[in-house]
C-alpha cells in the first residue's frame, strides 16, 4: 500500500486565523506544510516573506516544504534554512546554475527540490536527477491559487518516473495545483508521491475530514 503524502498549501489558509489553520494541519493526517514564497517578479503575485514563515515554523509540527517562486533564489538559501525549512524547492526556470544551487541547498542541511512550470519539459532534469530529492510538477500556472488543473500533467509524471527509474534515482514527485478528490487517484497511479492541496482543503466545510479522505483515497 502506498503512503501518499498530503501537503496542504498554506497560501490558501485564512491569514487572519493563521495559527488556527496551522494547528488544524498539525492535528490532521496531513504530512507536510507547503509554503509558497512569491516575489511578484518570477510570478505576478506576492505572497508572504520571512516574518510570516518564521511565525508558521514556530507553530508547525510537521515537515516544512518551502516552494520558492522567486528570481535569484541562491541569495536566500541560508535564510530559509535558518527559518526552519526542511525542503527547499527552486524553479528550474529561475536557476542558471541548477547543479550549484542544489548543492548549496544540501550544504545547508535541507532536501533539494526543483519545480517545473507547465511548459517546461521534464527531460531537462535528466542530467541532475540524482542530485534532486524532489521534483515539483506545477499542474497549474504558478502564482495564483484556485486555477484549474492542466491535463497534460499525467503524461509529465509518467515521463519523469521513467527518468528516475532509468537513473536509479530516489527522487520523489510532488504535484502542485488543482489537486482534488477528482484527480488524486489518477495522479498517484501515474507516479505522484506528494499532493499539494490548497483551496480544496481550506475552502472545505471540514478541512480535517477532507485531508483524511484524501489520505484514504490515495492509499492505493
Amino acid at each position: 500500500m502506498k503512503n501518499t503524502l498530503i501537503a496542504p498549501s498554506v497560501l490558501a489558509a485564512d491569514f487572519a486565523n493563521l495559527q488556527r489553520d496551522i494547528e488544524m494541519i498539525n492535528n490532521s493526517e496531513a504530512d507536510w506544510f507547503h509554503i509558497d514564497i512569491m516575489d511578484g517578479v518570477f510570478v505576478p503575485n506576492i505572497s508572504f516573506g520571512m516574518p510570516v514563515l518564521e511565525a508558521i515554523t514556530k507553530h508547525a509540527k510537521k515537515t516544512i516544504d518551502v516552494h520558492l517562486m522567486i528570481v535569484e533564489p541562491d541569495r536566500y538559501i541560508k535564510t530559509f534554512a535558518d527559518l526552519g525549512s526542511n525542503i527547499l524547492t527552486v524553479h528550474y526556470e529561475a536557476c542558471t546554475h541548477l547543479h550549484r544551487t542544489l548543492q548549496a541547498i544540501k550544504a545547508e542541511g535541507m532536501k533539494a527540490g526543483v519545480a517545473l512550470n507547465p511548459h517546461t519539459n521534464v527531460n531537462l532534469l535528466e542530467d541532475v536527477i540524482n542530485d534532486i530529492d524532489m521534483v515539483c510538477i506545477m499542474s497549474v500556472n504558478p502564482g495564483f491559487g484556485g486555477q484549474s488543473f492542466i491535463e497534460n500533467t499525467y503524461k509529465k509524471i509518467k515521463e519523469l518516473k521513467a527518468i528516475i527509474s532509468r537513473n536509479n534515482a530516489t527522487t520523489i514527485i510532488e504535484i502542485d495545483g488543482g489537486v482534488t478528490n477528482k484527480n488524486a487517484v489518477q495522479l498517484v497511479e501515474a507516479g505522484a508521491d506528494v499532493l499539494v492541496a490548497g483551496n480544496y482543503v481550506f475552502k472545505a466545510e471540514n478541512p480535517t475530514q477532507t485531508i483524511s479522505d484524501l489520505k484514504k483515497l490515495t492509499a492505493i
